[in-house]
């Protein structure tokens, strides 16, 4: 199926099928109490989501929006998990994803833990162009968005992006994006 940007794949709190992302880039968030909305991951292509549910079923964590024109393919629950006893190959292949989003994970959490404002945003879009290129952060990011990811309040984002674009950087954060 295709999904244009800001349609859903699925909403917070719904079970059933997993879908593999083909092409595009998704978000995933989160419904405050409030009704608000927090940015929690970002799915790039050939995941396998939701993630939580690769090994049993259970609710979806938060809503998956396409942010760009995305490709995803539907898998139907019960042939997945039919196939999972029956292929030890399909299994590692699992862990493998697994793995490979905790070490994303990981480095996300080197990005929230770096020492200045300035530092998170440029581990952000280093992180952001290993994943995602080539696309920059505010052509499919929100400053909010941005802010979100990375723990810092839209107003930061937004001077931060300014100051490094004036100061002649590369145009991998370029062109400030209001949220």
């Amino acid at each position: 199926m295709i999904l244009h940007k800001g349609e859903i794949l699925f909403r917070q709190g719904d079970a059933g099928s997993l879908y593999h992302l083909k092409s595009g880039l998704l978000k995933i968030v989160r419904t405050q109490e409030d009704g608000s909305f927090h940015l929690m991951n970002l799915i790039v292509p050939d995941e396998i989501i939701p993630h939580h549910s690769l090994i049993s079923p259970g609710p979806c964590h938060g809503t998956a929006v396409a942010l760009m024109t995305s490709e995803v393919e539907l898998i139907p629950a019960a042939e997945w998990y039919r196939s999972l006893e029956q292929d030890a190959a399909k299994c590692r292949m699992i862990a493998q994803k697994l793995q490979d989003k905790l070490r994303m994970m990981q480095q996300r959490i080197d990005q929230l833990t770096a020492a200045t404002p300035a530092d998170k945003l440029r581990k952000f879009n280093d992180w952001f162009h290993a994943y995602i290129a080539p696309s920059s952060i505010t052509e499919v990011l929100t400053q909010d968005e941005i802010g979100q990811f990375i723990g810092l309040r839209r107003e930061t984002v937004n001077r931060l992006i300014r100051t490094y674009t004036a100061a002649g950087a590369p145009k991998t954060a370029a062109g400030p994006k209001n949220s």
